[in-house]
């Protein structure tokens, strides 16, 4: 019998969790796992009872030509990461896993490469997550050990986008 790995079990949900994104760009989703218990879940899209870019029809970043990874002040949305750690107990992130997928918003394609952007990773510094994986393909998926982004810190680059 074929048995999908824990890893890629975890990311098909996320993957499952990005088809709720509103977002017009990309559809990210994201979940923090602890001692293999989802703790909580989040997609990108506008803070609750204000308008996401799907119901506008519009996106500023993409009308400006704003590539992935930069000047997301600008954006209506907050992102999956952002989502799932502001649904979960801090005690509960604690040396926890986040799972996160990227899909098209319109064929529902993987869309590898990606990586949380600069504010995510301090916020998932913050909360004490542990790991991250994120998935690239159906089978294939990177580990990233949190403490890298601690050691490498990459504000001080001036490096922008992912």
């Amino acid at each position: 019998m074929d048995r999908v790995s824990k890893e890629n079990y975890y990311l098909d949900i996320a993957q499952t969790v990005a088809e709720r994104s509103t977002c017009l760009r990309r559809a990210f989703g994201a979940i923090i796992v602890k001692n293999d218990v989802i703790v909580s879940t989040g997609y990108n899209g506008a803070p609750r009872g204000r308008k996401n870019c799907c119901d506008l029809g519009s996106c500023i970043r993409e009308e400006l030509g704003i590539p992935r990874g930069e000047r997301y002040e600008l954006c209506r949305s907050l992102h999956s990461e952002a989502n799932a750690i502001i649904a979960a107990p801090r005690e509960q992130m604690l040396g926890a896993t986040l799972y996160m997928v990227c899909i098209s918003p319109f064929d529902k394609s993987l869309q590898s490469g990606t990586n949380s952007c600069m504010m995510c990773k301090r916020m998932i510094i913050n909360a004490g997550i542990e790991t991250v994986v994120i998935r690239d393909t159906k089978e294939d998926y990177r580990v990233i050990d949190v403490q890298s982004w601690i050691d490498d810190d990459d504000s001080l680059s001036m490096k922008f986008g992912y």
